[in-house]
């Protein structure tokens, strides 16, 4: 192919002048050739890490300040996650500088539209969703309350979004007066795990709720419960960080998310979904939380080879040494050597009696000594591969005796490696679960206001009522 590829090049090499005649290309060399000019420029895919590439390079662009530029290498790029992450990033860009949200909502019609040329299902249902609560929350700020509506009911109601969403939803209809519906939204939203943004929100929205359509006494029962929900959800947190520092992050969060069973985690759930699962997604929305995870894991199976490997080591060194102990050298050379002194007797008989017999016997003797010389030299065979065969067998037992040192010192390694990447995911969760702490008091906080702005206000009314 090299060769056939050099031959079509020459002529392009060394032909000059306009009138210098077109090669004949081969069909399949045409055809390649003709869907790559149509590649470039066109934003036909050429492998995932190219479209990476030009997203970093529009990132690039962006993150400068150069977001005109940013916009022109994602228009060249083919539909697919990566443009769609681009034109999302872009959108951030144009809702902080732009007073008018046009041009951002528009920018993240694009990314949706981008996203469902995404080959990877998950993955671009996970960005749609994000998207679509972007889009909602943009429309929301700015007024646009039936538009944010619409974006908020395309949202998945299996997604880690979808709390956010319905809070986003109730608030885009509190703001067109419809509070009933608003509440409603909400909840839906205090059925998930606390864990999950706008869930905490949408716990104070329903006394909000109550408070505007006119039923304080509702209001400062809604209130209370959330009041309860957030001190619950702190007692939780504490539970948490005290499992981390017992059992490391990963145990905790990572490994015991996959069970089932219902343990202190999950005694006090109020929710569809477990708590800790919805932990788990919050903790690793941080990249660098990915990674530190990703470390364990990676370090964990690594280990745990090195562990299988060890043990497969030292069950064969272990049979090697059985082996050679059963191994009785000495007696089997002295096996061999009478056997050998006694067929150099019997050959010795055999000639004899050759000499001494007629002819007719004579043929049948010289077969008897041709097979007494055949044993004579297997039996000298079989006296070197008995000499041989234990030092094989030592050698064998020395060199998984070195793999297996060199294999523990590798598995020591990695252990301590091992030790300092679940202390890291150590600390980035117990940092994680005091941010949620926080959020928890500062939602408590939040509530404890409303009771007694509530309780003022009815005062003040009991004694409105009161005045003659």
């Amino acid at each position: 192919m090299i060769l056939r590829v050099l031959l079509i090049c020459m002529p392009l090499l060394f032909t000059s002048g306009p009138a210098a005649a077109s090669p004949a290309l081969p069909e399949d060399v045409r055809a390649g050739l003709e869907l790559f000019r149509q590649s470039a420029g066109v934003g036909v895919d050429l492998g995932d890490s190219r479209q990476r590439t030009l997203f970093e390079t529009a990132e690039k662009a962006r993150s400068e300040g150069r977001t005109d530029e940013a916009g022109r290498i994602l228009a060249g790029m083919k539909e697919g996650y990566w443009a769609a992450l681009g034109y999302l990033n872009l959108a951030s860009d144009y809702a902080k500088t732009d007073l008018n949200p046009a041009r951002a909502l528009v920018a993240l019609r694009v990314a949706l539209a981008m996203s469902e040329g995404d080959t990877v299902s998950d993955r671009s249902q996970h960005l749609r969703n994000n998207l679509l609560v972007r889009a909602g929350y943009l429309a929301y700020q700015h007024g646009e309350f039936d538009k944010a509506i619409g974006f908020l009911e395309r949202v998945d109601l299996d997604s880690f979004n979808t709390p956010r969403a319905l809070y986003l939803h109730g608030l885009a209809l509190a703001g067109k007066g419809n509070h009933r519906a608003a509440m409603q939204s909400w909840h839906r939203a205090r059925k998930y795990p606390l864990a999950y943004p706008g869930v905490a929100d949408a716990w104070i929205g329903m006394g909000r709720g109550y408070d505007l359509s006119g039923f304080l006494g509702q209001a400062g029962e809604a209130y209370l419960a959330a009041n309860a929900a957030f001190e619950s959800e702190r007692v939780t947190l504490r539970e948490l960080a005290t499992k981390i520092r017992q059992n490391g992050a990963y145990k905790t969060l990572v490994e015991d998310a996959r069970d089932t069973g219902v343990d202190w985690f999950l005694s006090d759930s109020r929710t569809l979904t477990q708590p800790r699962m919805a932990y788990l997604l919050g903790f690793m929305e941080d990249p660098a939380v990915q990674r530190a995870a990703g470390r364990v894991a990676a370090l964990q199976a690594m280990a745990a080879k090195l562990a299988r490997y060890g043990q497969d080591l030292e069950v064969f060194q272990g049979a090697l040494t059985e082996q050679l102990a059963s191994i009785r050298q000495q007696d089997a050379r002295k096996s061999t050597a009478s056997l050998s002194a006694q067929g150099e007797e019997l050959d010795a008989t055999v000639q004899r009696l050759t000499m001494k017999a007629g002819s007719s016997h004579k043929d049948r003797l010289g077969d008897l000594q041709k097979t007494l010389s055949d044993a004579q030299i297997r039996l000298q065979q079989l006296q070197s591969r008995a000499s041989v065969h234990p030092e094989t067998l030592e050698k064998m037992r020395r060199e998984a005796l070195a793999l297996k040192q060199q294999n523990d010192l590798l598995a020591s390694s990695v252990q301590g490696l091992l030790e300092k990447a679940e202390s890291a995911l150590d600390e980035l969760a117990l940092g994680y679960v005091e941010s949620r702490d926080q959020q928890m008091a500062f939602a408590l906080d939040k509530t404890e206001q409303q009771i007694a702005h509530l309780y003022e206000y009815l005062a003040l009314e009991n004694l409105g009522e009161a005045k003659p």
